[in-house]
């Protein structure tokens, strides 16, 4: 009976994998057959379109929409790339190009200089912030749009052209000739000691070259004494992730094993270790993250915290566990295909955002905490996956008041920044620039003369409130009370000025450091009153707590 109950299973054992292998193939007909199918009705709507459509069809513009909405549909990351659009594609990948160095923007119906880059040729030229475009080459562009203006600009290396703009505080417009060159966007716009003995990199990308320049700055700050370290994070979305294995690999010895690649090709999948002896796999870390830190950005921050090399701090970060790769398309296109997810060391994905199941309107959601899982650190800390890297120190997100989101937005500090600069001498040294009383009474009457004004949230607020009281009959029994709220809260400019003046003067101080001395500029003056900044470096002048941190409590966490 046994053999025959084997002679069965024998000859069933086969059958089923003949079962199994039909219905592979037949699957894989199916979607071969979906495909052509698909194909086929595309290329028919658009031969329709062609020929009977009531107006002439762009024909090119036509078919990139149709890719753009169907990739749309999958992720934000899948993107085309048309033949004239691959070079964003390498500017992503290099931070490489060929133009004058510059942010542009857009502004009342034209476009401005919004910032020259260091060292490049718009600054050499003397082109300066908030500089109006009104014509290059002869060729009017007062009225362009920024991606036109863009266009313009870029060019061969070692080429001229000339630059017409209207200047603030000048009553005839300047010709302005610059030379073309190969631009490289720094990824490390600045780095420095701060505190006692604490090195500081601020890393904005992740390019080719992302991890050599970080080399360059981590070793400089090393002959400058440091003993610990902060790499700074925060709006880093991201980029070149062999960039941020080989950034992990500077702290972190030779073979371990930092992340894995996961995707539909198994023979993709793979698991990265870190293949080179370190710069210093002691050094006390600590590594700022915010909510728009993404992908590489998640490598890094994600390895030192599984790995417990280093101490995390900030804001949750973004959640991006997506790895894009890009293939070339027929006519000179590519595509960015995301086509696996990423896990850091201890075997979680931060990826926060499920978009391979949608909502009945389309629309994708975080995934709950209720369905994260929980890992463990290389010291056994309790760590989650399925919604970005939680920092080891959270420190609460810094909000601007409404009247600076305001003076900002509307460019009011933008244009008195001019204005300081046509009536100023340079600062020599950002390290003891501050703005003076003087300075700010200025800005105050500048604010007047502008004819500002802005929406305060409190205002509606009390509009809202007033309509509900109204409503439900209580206004006269409140008549007083609200008369005088309202009074405090009547729209009196001079009044927040004052109340806002630290948040205000330091946001005029950083504008001015950026027109003086570039990115560095910046970095230095925001440094200054950085409270996250100023978190850590307490953090790695006490041993006690850099080492307490990265030790699990009683219950793990």
């Amino acid at each position: 009976m046994n053999r025959l109950r084997c002679f069965v299973l024998a000859v069933c054992l086969p059958l089923a994998g003949g079962v199994f292998a039909q219905k592979a193939e037949k699957k894989s007909a199916d979607k071969e057959f979906e495909i052509s199918k698909g194909i086929s009705v595309f290329g028919a709507a658009l031969r329709e379109l062609d020929m009977f459509y009531v107006d002439s069809v762009d024909v090119e513009k036509v078919v990139r929409t149709g890719v753009e909405a169907m990739l749309e549909s999958l992720d934000p990351y899948t993107t085309y790339y048309a033949e004239d659009m691959v070079g964003d594609l390498r500017l992503m990948a290099t931070g490489e190009y060929a133009g004058i160095g510059a942010i542009i923007s857009a502004r009342d119906g034209g476009v401005i200089i919004n910032e020259p880059y260091e060292n490049m040729p718009a600054a050499k030229a003397g082109l300066q912030a908030g500089d109006r475009i009104l014509a290059i080459d002869g060729v009017d562009m007062s009225k362009s749009t920024s991606a036109q203006v863009s266009d313009k600009l870029k060019g061969q290396a070692g080429t001229t052209l000339i630059i017409r703009v209207k200047r603030f505080g000048q009553k005839e417009p300047i010709d302005i000739k610059v030379v073309r060159e190969n631009i490289h966007i720094n990824s490390v716009p600045y780095y420095g000691v701060v505190g006692k003995n604490v090195g500081y990199i601020a890393l904005n990308t992740f390019t080719n070259s992302s991890a050599d320049e970080v080399k360059t700055a981590f070793q400089s700050l090393q002959k400058q004494g440091i003993r610990s370290l902060i790499l700074d994070l925060r709006n880093n979305t991201g980029g070149v992730m062999e960039s941020a294995l080989q950034i992990v690999n500077m702290f972190v010895p030779k073979g371990k094993a930092i992340l894995s690649t996961k995707g539909k090709m198994q023979q993709w999948d793979k698991t990265y270790h870190t293949v080179n002896e370190p710069l210093d796999a002691t050094i006390p870390l600590v590594v700022l993250v915010n909510r728009s830190s993404a992908s590489a950005s998640e490598i890094v921050s994600g390895a030192v915290q599984d790995l417990d090399r280093g101490v995390v701090m900030g804001n949750r970060t973004y959640g991006k566990g997506l790895v894009q790769t890009t293939r070339e398309l027929p006519y000179g296109g590519s595509i960015k295909v995301t086509t696996s997810k990423y896990y850091i060391p201890s075997g979680r994905c931060v990826q926060a955002i499920d978009y391979m199941h949608r909502n009945d309107d389309g629309s994708v959601g975080r995934i709950p905490d209720s369905l994260t899982t929980v890992f463990k650190t290389a010291n056994g800390r309790l760590v989650r996956d399925g919604g970005g890297i939680t920092p080891d120190i959270e420190m609460a997100e810094e909000k601007l008041s409404t009247v600076a989101y305001y003076l900002l937005s509307k460019y009011v500090i933008f244009d008195f920044a001019s204005q300081w600069m046509a009536e100023n001498a340079k600062p020599t040294d950002m390290h003891t620039f501050s703005l003076s009383d003087v300075d700010y009474n200025k800005f105050k009457l500048f604010v007047k003369e502008q004819k500002f004004t802005y929406d305060r949230l409190s205002e509606k607020a009390m509009q809202s409130l007033k309509e509900v009281m109204e409503t439900e009959g209580y206004t006269q029994q409140a008549s007083k009370e609200l008369e005088a709220l309202q009074a405090k809260l009547a729209p009196d400019i001079d009044r927040d000025l004052d109340i806002f003046r630290s948040e205000i003067s330091r946001l005029i101080a950083t504008e001015i450091a950026r027109r003086t001395h570039y990115k560095r500029g910046e970095a230095i003056e925001s440094l200054k009153t950085d409270k996250t900044v100023a978190k850590a470096v307490s953090v790695l002048h006490n041993a006690d707590v850099y080492n307490g941190l990265l030790k699990p409590s009683k219950n793990g966490k």
